[in-house]
């Protein structure tokens, strides 16, 4: 069986994941937001980093994205 990279792994299975990957249901946003803030909290828990140091380390990570845009993911309340 292919290895496949399931970003919500600890959510559902590689099997839900390409099932709804294939019939376009995953909003790849969405999944990058929720990564990064699992990044965030992983940091800040475990690398003891400060948030501001947190949120510089996640913007050389996704460099694309600025210093406030983060700061909004990794602060945002799923609903």
């Amino acid at each position: 069986m292919q290895k496949i990279n399931n970003p919500l792994a600890d959510l559902i299975s590689d099997e839900i994941y390409i099932l709804l990957e294939k019939r376009g249901l995953i909003d790849k946003k969405s999944v990058r937001n929720f990564q990064i803030k699992k990044r965030f909290q992983e940091l800040r828990q475990k690398n003891k980093m400060r948030a501001g140091e947190a949120i510089e380390k996640l913007r050389e990570e996704y460099p694309y994205l600025q210093f406030d845009s983060i700061r909004k993911i990794v602060y945002h309340k799923f609903d």
